[in-house]
């Protein structure tokens, strides 16, 4: 984009939201917080800016497990970079043996809450003795070091020991969210070139089954790659097993030794792939490695939450997201730290799941997403007053940009103004958290994610990549190498340096608009493309219009994104259709195809049939505008000089729903 003659500031963006309210962190939480001075933060920050290696080499030393030192730090510039050079480790060893040759076996590590209510717990030794037996099972189904395990599974212990034990042996997984469709889960399969299938019978939501193996069974029919499915009984419900390549996995488990030595890994290797949407109509395939990754999230934790031995931490994301992965999985377990998983829904029986889990476990640190604040409060305060909340002491928001006024009512009615919150701003792609509030020391603004981590060296540009003033947007890059980034792509190098480092030389180019204020604290402002952040799931409005184009009716669509008070933004499609008067019979029929072709997550809130789209000259479709209009907006103020026709805008707002 050219910056308008005369009009050098039209590059950036400009800062629309003033938030002026100031929490300093309670003075009992600084007391024995872990970073618990101005001076101690800024002296990690600093020497992790200008002595990056000397750091990272001590931390690594000091918090991972190595079979064999590291020969060097890092290497390499850009994207083309390792860490930890030389070096060998293991993520499941670091999660789990650690803690054993340290007397903590006894330790719970999981707390787990089925949505039905039934509870099981888990010790360090215990979770040790199933990973090392489903790592077992693995290896007698011919998983090797270096191939995929493609895991689609309902939130049980069971879905944490398939991740650990793929770790154990230096196989892949790729976890995908049980709520995908099974063409989704095939198009993953396919990209990834899965061996192995792990999913169960069904899972419980809102008092239903849902069918994950007839899922599995239709995605598989598109997997070819695939030779063997293991299913967990969990729910019970009749499902096919194909003989030969289908298998219960408590049948397998029940034959297998638990004596598993974990793999040693070159830090560099590939840990696990997770698919996210981007701006093109594939799937992206994001890889982390195995050392930097590690590192990153284990010591991110242990900063951001502040994590005591008498904490039970609960991060309410499912494992199916980089969450999960991060911040229920690998930064926890390597921290020993005990945490709290729950299958089910928030909403079941009743609006109070969440409040009641934490009343009865005693959660001390809740670690959740703005779109279920947003749930909570339009579901009523009657819900929370009916329990005590007084074991929390760390509030957490992850996902998206939260709201100052649901971040208030966070505070108020959930923190009870007594509990920090940390707002944390990453990326499925930086692995871990990378700006937050550290909740011992940073006095805390609503909407804010604040400052960087140690490590984390931020960057705002404007379209001519001059770096913008204070107070002012850009698009936000991270200048600097972090032990957490991705790697690549899966199967496509080309994409990921076009997609990440090729429109800002020599950074890391997030996606995300962002502005820096006078006290140095960061304000996100939205996707630089045309990612729609659904509930905290990013979908990309080409895999939306793709899904809807295969339909027979439709010859053309477009997907923008539109504010929403619960979801953060929902999804409003402009369609051309093939045939006269479409139907609101059409509009299910659409919707329940998009469900089938991507998955419930992305089924348009709003369909609107037109006549044609806003295009360029060029024939590009003109979001932007298509924004403005699916907001409600009567007046479109933006550029619209590139536009073809100008006539569609008017038959566009004049059009009914």
């Amino acid at each position: 984009m050219s910056t308008p003659s005369g009009n050098p500031s039209a590059s950036k963006i400009a800062n629309v939201m003033q938030e002026t309210r100031v929490f300093p962190p309670p003075s009992q939480f600084t007391r024995q917080a872990l970073i618990s001075s101005e001076a101690q933060y800024r002296e990690l920050y600093e020497r992790a800016k200008h002595d990056r290696d000397g750091f990272w080499g001590d931390l690594a030393r000091q918090q991972l497990h190595w079979f064999r030192p590291f020969e060097e730090v890092f290497v390499g510039e850009g994207h083309q970079v390792a860490w930890f050079v030389g070096g060998q480790t293991n993520l499941s060893y670091n999660c789990l043996d650690v803690h054993l040759d340290r007397a903590l076996g006894d330790r719970t590590a999981i707390v787990w809450e089925g949505e039905p209510g039934e509870q099981r717990r888990l010790t360090y030794t215990e979770l040790h003795r199933e990973v090392c037996k489903f790592a077992n099972v693995l290896k007698r189904l011919g998983v090797q070091t270096g191939d995929v395990v493609s895991i689609y599974m309902p939130m049980t212990p069971e879905l944490a020991i398939a991740m650990l034990a793929c770790a154990r042996i230096g196989a892949i997984h790729s976890v995908i969210f049980a709520g995908f469709s099974a063409e989704a889960v095939a198009d993953r399969n396919q990209d990834a070139r899965a061996k192995v299938q792990l999913t169960a019978d069904g899972l419980y939501r809102r008092g239903k089954v849902l069918p994950l193996k007839d899922t599995i069974d239709e995605a598989l029919t598109k997997s070819p790659t695939v030779q063997h499915c293991v299913v967990l009984q969990r729910v019970g419900n009749d499902v096919s097993m194909q003989v030969g390549r289908d298998h219960w996995w408590h049948d397998l488990m029940a034959a297998t030794s638990a004596d598993c030595p974990a793999t040693p890994l070159d830090s560099e290797t590939t840990s696990f792939i997770l698919y996210t949407s981007g701006s093109t109509g594939k799937p992206k395939g994001i890889r982390h490695t195995t050392a930097g990754y590690n590192l990153w999230v284990k010591q991110t934790f242990a900063w951001v939450f502040d994590y005591k031995p008498t904490d039970l931490f609960w991060c309410t994301a499912d494992c199916g997201w980089i969450t999960g992965h991060s911040y229920i999985v690998y930064g926890p377990l390597s921290n020993a730290a005990t945490i709290l998983m729950y299958e089910g829904a928030p909403n079941f029986p009743a609006e109070d799941r969440f409040w009641d889990i934490i009343e009865r476990h005693r959660v001390t640190i809740l670690y959740t997403a703005p779109t279920a604040i947003r749930a909570f409060i339009k579901w009523g305060d009657h819900h929370v007053d009916k329990h005590d909340l007084s074991s929390l002491r760390l509030l957490g928001t992850v996902g998206e940009g939260i709201n100052p006024e649901a971040w208030m009512w966070y505070h108020r009615k959930i923190g009870g103004e007594r509990c920090p919150i940390v707002d944390t701003w990453w990326q499925t792609e930086t692995g871990g958290i990378m700006m937050s509030p550290l909740p011992g020391i940073t006095p805390t603004k609503p909407g804010s994610c604040t400052r960087p981590l140690p490590g984390v060296v931020p960057l705002i540009v404007d379209e001519d990549l001059q770096p913008v003033e204070t107070d002012h947007g850009g698009m936000l890059c991270i200048a600097q190498p972090w032990p957490g980034m991705l790697r690549g792509i899966w199967g496509d190098d080309a994409r990921f340096v076009q997609q990440y480092w090729t429109r800002v030389p020599g950074n890391y180019l997030t996606g995300d608009n962002a502005r820096c204020d006078s006290d140095g604290y960061y304000w996100i402002m939205g996707r630089i493309d045309d990612v729609i952040n659904v509930s905290g799931h990013r979908l990309s409005t080409i895999e939306i219009e793709s899904a809807l184009v295969s339909h027979p009716a439709v010859a053309e669509a477009a997907a923008v994104g539109r504010p929403d008070d619960l979801k953060g933004q929902a999804i409003a499609v402009f369609v051309t259709v093939k045939i006269a008067n479409p139907s609101a019979e059409l509009k299910d029929e659409l919707k329940a195809h998009v469900r089938k072709e991507i998955g419930a997550l992305a089924v348009p809130d709003d369909i609107r049939f037109t006549s044609a789209l806003p295009k360029t000259r060029s024939g590009k479709i003109m979001r932007r505008l298509l924004r403005d209009i699916a907001a409600g907006k009567e007046d479109i103020s933006q550029d619209t000089s590139t536009l073809e026709d100008y006539s569609i805008l008017a038959k566009l707002r004049g059009d009914e729903e």
